[in-house]
């Protein structure tokens, strides 16, 4: 009965089924892996923020710029120091802290390298206002804050629209604002410990990539679909088996019906010796009268 099994055609299906039942569940737990990566990853990413932020409670000393850039997930959030003199002083509107919408203000600190560093030199409640900004320290100074990465739109509450007014800044990084300053600007940016003239505080953040974002629960959908397909294919196999088998059932059984005897199949074409002729050629002539 299950004959049809050893056919071309089932080895191919069969074959078929072996490789991409184990691909499938392959592919779901390495996805469910990389969740579970990016979930370490967030907690491990929490516990850093609060150790340096025990460090700079702490009165931490700090590491010159130079030695902990570039900006990786090791030294985000390290607490470093950079001297130098204030110069061009931007806003970064629509910034949430402690549940309250603000914005940061953002000014450049020209190093002896000849570089701007962006400095967030602390936050305000309400809109951007540059008459609610303070002004920034005379003369050269030196600051220690958390070093951060560049931000990229979309991500740590980074808003993506555009069409600012002049001197403000969606994005802390040194795309957004290499055409804003003529000096060339450090790929990362620094927090104050402590803020400046009454302004509060910005707090680290973790790393991008760190956190349940967008991409960690892309791989947990992933993971999902990777299984779905797995059943799929097993249904399917299930499916087209039990066809078979009733198809090959009625076969033996000779339930199958005469395609001659449908009511599709074509009648059959009539004798032509059976039609009667119309006009009378099958009669005998009659003589005409003399």
């Amino acid at each position: 009965m299950y004959r049809f099994l050893l056919t071309p055609r089932w080895w191919g299906i069969n074959v078929f089924v072996v490789l991409a039942i184990p691909f499938c569940i392959f592919m779901g737990s390495w996805q469910l892996g990389r969740f579970e990566d990016r979930v370490q990853d967030h907690e491990s990413a929490k516990e850093q923020v609060k150790e340096q932020a025990a460090e700079s409670e702490g009165d931490a000393k700090g590491r010159p710029l130079r030695s902990l850039l570039p900006v990786d997930k090791e030294t985000s959030g390290e607490q470093a120091t950079a001297t130098g003199r204030y110069g061009r002083q931007l806003l970064v509107p629509d910034r949430e802290l402690d549940e309250k919408s603000g914005f940061y203000v953002l000014t450049l600190l020209r190093t002896d390298d000849g570089k701007s560093l962006p400095v967030v030199r602390g936050w305000l409640p309400g809109d951007a206002s540059d008459a609610k900004a303070p002004a920034a320290p005379k003369g050269e100074v030196t600051v220690k804050g958390a070093l951060q990465a560049s931000e990229s739109p979309g991500s740590n509450g980074v808003s993506a629209t555009g069409g600012l007014p002049k001197g403000q800044v969606g994005a802390i990084s040194s795309a957004s604002l290499v055409n804003l300053v003529r000096d060339d600007v450090y790929d990362a940016w620094i927090t104050l410990d402590k803020a400046d003239s009454g302004m509060k505080a910005v707090p680290a953040t973790a790393p991008n990539n760190t956190g349940l974002d967008l991409k960690a629960f892309q791989n947990l959908g992933y993971t999902g679909e990777w299984f779905v397909f797995a059943g799929f294919v097993i249904f399917m196999w299930f499916r087209l088996f039990r066809r078979e088998a009733e198809f090959a059932r009625d076969a033996r059984l000779g339930l199958l019906p005469d395609p001659a005897a449908t009511p599709d199949a074509p009648a059959a074409a009539p004798d032509a010796e059976s039609i009667p002729d119309p006009t009378g050629a099958d009669s005998k002539p009659v003589a005409p009268p003399a």
